[in-house]
């Protein structure tokens, strides 16, 4: 992250546009970690997959 601008702020917007409540967030200058409603769990995988080009071909 330290030399990405920008990523933070793209999985917080994905997540929130997806009606995503982010409970708890947790980061270091390498990763973002979030807690949310493990029944949101399958479609924030989907979306921020979508949103950093990282869904299966």
């Amino acid at each position: 992250m330290r030399s990405h601008v920008g990523i933070a702020s793209q999985m917080f917007r994905t997540l929130v546009e997806e009606g995503i409540n982010i409970q708890m967030i947790s980061t270091s200058e390498i990763k973002i970690s979030v807690v949310i409603d493990e029944k949101y769990m399958e479609l924030a995988v989907r979306v921020l997959h979508k949103a950093f080009g990282l869904e299966e071909v």
